[in-house]
């Protein structure tokens, strides 16, 4: 297993690393936010922007996440999470891979996210000029509606590896408690056979709530908490995440 590391971040070492995400639409809003998760005790940040105002000016974005980055003094991770996968901005895809672009080639920022199902040679180029720029790419797969079979999980998970993805991350919708061991399973034995890079699963929602705290016995080796309005269904606050990670902590 290969850890990543961002900033004096280790992820897939120790502890799983707590993700915060910021959710503004504004400048405003975002330069608030920021300034609150820096005081807190997580280690990186997330940026949805497909929650901000400007996402379809790449250069205001890239330009605001200097600001961003400068405040949080913590690793950033960019992330236009897109329609079909949960966000709430709508692009095209011509628009989502040259937004990629600009915020590479001008912004401030330790992680790009990239979602698994867009088209692969664009996807490839993206990885590419992330790499060569030394950012780290975070490739994902969400399903709100459904936990696929653990076979499926796991090939997607291998996908993204394949694909040169430096963390491979995936979060499914449990619809039973059946469902959370699915999940489980599949992380443990993509964590045991498969994966030379670094994982992040998790099952949402209230149901899903303790695969967040978990990582360390099954492989996840990040989770994400909130510090006010959460991105997905079931993020533990902030405060309490550290807690319980601390508390099942492997000796």
């Amino acid at each position: 297993m290969k850890t990543v590391t961002v900033d004096h971040v280790k992820i897939g070492e120790g502890l799983p690393k707590i993700i915060v995400p910021i959710v503004g639409k504004t400048t405003e809003d975002l330069l608030s936010e920021a300034e609150t998760v820096h005081a807190l005790d997580c280690d990186l940040v997330e940026w949805r922007i497909d929650f901000f105002e400007l996402v379809h000016e790449p250069q205001s974005v890239a330009k605001l996440s200097h600001n961003l980055k400068a405040i949080l003094e913590k690793p950033l991770l960019i992330t236009f999470r897109t329609k079909k996968e949960g966000g709430v901005c709508e692009l095209s895809d011509d628009d989502y891979f040259n937004l990629y672009k600009v915020i590479i080639l001008e912004g401030d920022l330790d992680l790009l996210d990239v979602e698994l199902f867009m088209p692969e040679k664009k996807v490839a180029e993206t990885i590419d000029l992330a790499h060569q720029n030394g950012i780290k790419i975070i490739m994902c797969n969400h399903d709100f509606d459904k936990t696929p079979e653990k076979n499926e999980i796991i090939t997607r998970l291998r996908s993204m590896q394949e694909k040169g993805a430096d963390i491979c991350k995936i979060a499914v919708m449990p619809q039973s408690s059946a469902d959370v061991l699915t999940l489980l399973d599949a992380t443990r034995e993509m964590y045991e056979e498969y994966a030379n890079v670094p994982l992040i699963t998790m099952s949402m929602g209230a149901l899903g709530m303790v695969s967040r705290i978990s990582g360390q016995v099954f492989g996840s080796a990040a989770t994400f908490g909130s510090a006010g309005t959460a991105s997905a269904p079931g993020q533990v606050p902030v405060v309490e995440l550290r807690k319980m990670l601390t508390t099942l902590k492997l000796s």
